[in-house]
């Protein structure tokens, strides 16, 4: 029985923690918070801090792991890559990780690379970003360089409200550093979703549609499949990906697209996460496409040969959604309609009647999440597009 040691036991990291337990293996948890619910489900649990490079490192050599895990969450990936580098055990190039999980190095290491990127830069001075805004086309977008679920991200549009924004941002870096970076439009629904290398090459991945509440730029959830695009759009996705993993000398393991295609059909990697996808999306694409990515993950943290997977096509049409309250207050109710009720394959509600719960501004303040299955693309866009209708969620 091989020791692998899970970064983080949220509701989200739970389905790893089972994937490590079905495949026969010693599960171990760790992160701040021993209330999360997923370090029930672990064979074992210390509380160290995800983000604590060298505490995990120590606890990691204490345990004599075989392998580490960041899933579902890009905050843990730079731990992971150093433990496994100072460990010598399977993972992915730290430099490289660096690089994905810092959106302004990522920005930059796509620029210089030929890519197709929006104009951004890196701050760590509120000051001179101010000065440096007539130069940016707007909207923009104001974020933490080093945050994951949409945390700390604004959308700005004028110098007025953009100190305010950056004080924001800051809040939810480690690093006290953020980014500017020039509004990308894109021609139909983003494209989200997981995918998979085996030894540097993408031998799977499964596109979705990333949905929003209206004028939001957090996700609310996401369908599978991708609304059909031209064979070309997604070949060209492909391909930049490919490039992408090239250049950063990427090896096996799970990534998480964001990915917008404008008006002129190029293709813009606005995120590429060096882990499984959060929003239950690998347990969407399991149902979607009997692909278990997340078993595959646990097995490319031990070194064991991830050879014979494969693209798989989606069948059916399934989707996550996030539930959610657009006011921050007391949970009154929860209502979901009859004719929802038949989609739903799972759900579960992570806060209580009476429990204090935040407006939707990042993921944090997800209250419920929820799979579902729709018979046909029409019904399933049209319900993800039209969620305030068939579920109620009152805070006051």
């Amino acid at each position: 029985m091989k020791k692998v040691l899970l970064l983080g036991g949220t509701h989200y990291q739970i389905n790893s923690i089972k994937a490590c337990n079905r495949l026969g293996h010693y599960s171990i948890t760790c992160d701040y918070n021993p209330k999360n619910p997923g370090h029930k489900y672990a064979n074992e649990y210390h509380e160290v801090s995800a983000l604590d490079k060298e505490g995990v490192l120590k606890l990691a050599k204490k345990l004599k792991i075989d392998g580490i895990v960041c899933y579902a969450a890009d905050t843990a990936a730079v731990t992971a890559a150093y433990v496994a580098e100072k460990m010598c055990l399977p993972g992915q190039p730290l430099k490289s990780i660096e690089i994905l999980t810092n959106k302004d190095l990522f920005r930059k290491f796509l620029f210089d690379n030929g890519f197709k990127t929006p104009k951004a830069k890196g701050y760590d001075n509120i000051n001179e970003a101010i000065k440096d805004f007539d130069n940016f086309n707007k909207p923009v977008m104001v974020k933490p360089v080093d945050s994951a679920g949409s945390k700390g991200v604004s959308k700005v549009e004028t110098k007025d409200t953009l100190e305010e924004k950056i004080k924001y941002a800051l809040t939810f870096s480690r690093n006290n550093r953020f980014i500017i970076e020039e509004y990308v439009e894109k021609n139909g629904y983003q494209i989200a979703g997981d995918g998979f290398s085996v030894n540097g090459k993408l031998v799977f991945r499964c596109f979705a549609n990333e949905h929003f509440n209206d004028n939001s730029i957090v996700p609310i959830g996401e369908s599978f499949p991708y609304k059909p695009i031209s064979k070309y759009t997604c070949d060209k996705v492909d391909n930049e990906t490919q490039k992408l993993l090239n250049l950063l000398n990427m090896k096996t393991g799970a990534y998480n697209f964001d990915v917008r295609i404008n008006d002129n059909d190029e293709v813009i990697l606005m995120e590429l996460g060096p882990r499984n996808g959060g929003n239950l999306i690998a347990e969407v694409i399991k149902y979607a496409t009997g692909v278990d990515t997340a078993e595959w993950t646990i097995k490319a943290s031990l070194g064991e040969d991830c050879s014979d997977l494969k693209m798989v096509d989606t069948k059916g049409y399934y989707s996550c959604f996030m539930l959610h309250s657009k006011n921050s207050g007391i949970l009154k109710s929860v209502i979901i309609s009859e004719e929802l009720s038949k989609n739903i394959v799972e759900l579960d509600i992570l806060s209580n009647i009476g429990d204090k719960v935040l407006s939707f501004d990042n993921s944090g303040g997800t209250i419920g999440t929820t799979i579902l299955k729709f018979d046909s693309m029409d019904e399933m866009l049209y319900k993800m597009d039209n969620m305030d209708r068939y579920i109620k969620v009152l805070a006051e």
